[in-house]
């Protein structure tokens, strides 16, 4: 045996399927390459440029709730493909798809739990599942959350990440922004706070609607908000827009959200606001 052939016997490689995927994140905005325990210690936030990372219900339930415990909320049961839609795919099928994809039935999730020892209802919209979009499923999910944190009394706290009304549903899915509206028109009437955390991409019809109508507006870094595409406003006006339109930054800068804070910040500033605006809900842990 050759000496090339004893220190390459000697040097301990890992297998293929422990290397690049297991142990290694790319940061899709600056490339760089971040242990993946590191990258998820750090929240799913990368170290370097601070970009947020899209992040499903599970880990954000995971990451706020006390203890990482919760108990998910049941799925209502609504009817599927109600216009029967077909495009270069059904709907059924892209549906189908999104669920073995995402291990979802729709694309929010509602939790109950514990946040700084208080009790919320907590909702999360996830992008992964046909882009977040707001479709009869996500307006009964999100009026089932708002129910509850009124039966529970409690605050109801909502993520949103969308690009929009479900098209595949049409007219059925823009009911979802008057009916959103109504509900959390009763949780106001109930006295209880709604918060809203504002993500990468929170667009559409959902920023025209319940996204925007938080007793508190807070955005993650870098989030991206608003209705339409900065192209097609440019193009609408005829002017060309400042940098950074339509990031977070520049809209707490100009008025439109309280507050921008990062992921590793976040269950410390909810807890607070949560004992600010509820602080007769406080009870023993």
């Amino acid at each position: 045996m050759s000496w090339l052939s004893r220190v390459r016997s000697g040097i301990p490689f890992l297998p293929k399927r422990q290397t690049a995927e297991n142990l290694w994140h790319k940061c899709s905005k600056c490339g760089t390459m971040v242990f993946v325990k590191e990258w998820e210690e750090n929240y799913s936030v990368c170290p370097r440029c601070n970009f947020h990372d899209r992040i499903g219900p599970t880990k954000r339930f995971e990451q706020l709730f006390d203890a990482a415990e919760y108990e998910v909320l049941p799925t209502p049961e609504v009817r599927e493909d109600p216009l029967r839609f077909k495009d270069q795919k059904r709907y059924t099928d892209r549906l189908k798809t999104a669920r073995a994809a995402t291990d979802e039935r729709d694309a929010l999730i509602s939790a109950r739990g514990r946040l700084g020892g208080r009790k919320v209802i907590m909702g999360v919209q996830d992008f992964a599942f046909m882009g977040g979009s707001m479709g009869i499923a996500v307006g009964a999910a999100i009026v089932a959350g708002i129910r509850a944190a009124i039966e529970d009394h409690v605050p109801y706290i909502l993520f949103t990440a969308a690009g929009g009304a479900r098209m595949q549903e049409g007219i059925l899915s823009l009911m979802q922004m008057p009916r959103t509206t109504v509900a959390l028109t009763e949780l106001r009437e109930a006295g209880l706070p709604y918060i809203v955390v504002l993500t990468d991409p929170t667009t559409g019809g959902v920023t025209a609607s319940y996204a925007m109508l938080g007793d508190v507006q807070i955005a993650e870094p870098g989030a991206l908000i608003g209705f339409a595409g900065q192209r097609v406003i440019e193009q609408t006006i005829r002017e060309k827009l400042p940098e950074g339109f339509q990031r977070a930054e520049y809209l707490l800068e100009h008025g439109m959200i309280d507050m921008v804070v990062s992921r590793g910040n976040l269950k410390e500033k909810l807890a607070l606001l949560v004992s600010y605006l509820t602080p007769e809900a406080k009870e023993a842990a």
